[in-house]
């Protein structure tokens, strides 16, 4: 019994915000939002804003790496294609969200984001490392699996 807690875990999904619990042994398998039907670890980045931001962040217990960024900013389009070849390549390891700063002020200042682009990688619901600046998406995967442990 006692296994069954520790390899669940619990993950909102970021199209209806419902809370889903499911077995991390089984993550590969594609979980499913229990509601909506969608996918709750996809390998494309998620949009937060204001509203789903604190929910989704405090209530999402695999990590989750959030791009602060600004449609009006360069380095953060140039980082757009690198973030979205991270998100393929650690799919069923992390969530990756991205959140507009310009449209999301409350959740950008909750943040302390100061520039942009940054990232900052939580796990439920603490923040465990950030980064400012462009990464190649060999650099993101490798930052985020060696801050969580899983570095290969």
């Amino acid at each position: 019994m006692a296994t069954e807690i520790m390899d669940a875990v619990h993950v909102v999904c970021a199209h209806c915000a419902a809370e889903n619990r499911f077995d991390v042994s089984r993550r590969d398998e594609g979980p499913k939002c229990g509601r909506c039907g969608e996918p709750l670890l996809p390998a494309v980045p998620v949009s937060l804003d204001d509203a789903s931001y604190a929910g989704f962040i405090g209530r999402t217990q695999v990590p989750v790496v959030v791009d602060f960024w600004a449609g009006w900013c360069a380095p953060c389009r140039a980082m757009a294609p690198q973030f979205e070849a991270a998100a393929r390549a650690l799919q069923g390891e992390a969530i990756f969200a991205k959140l507009d700063t310009e449209a999301a002020p409350v959740a950008a200042a909750d943040a302390g984001i100061r520039s942009i682009p940054t990232l900052v990688l939580f796990r439920a619901g603490r923040e465990i490392a950030r980064r400012s600046g462009v990464m190649e998406a060999r650099a993101l995967v490798n930052w985020i699996r060696e801050t969580t442990g899983k570095g290969r």
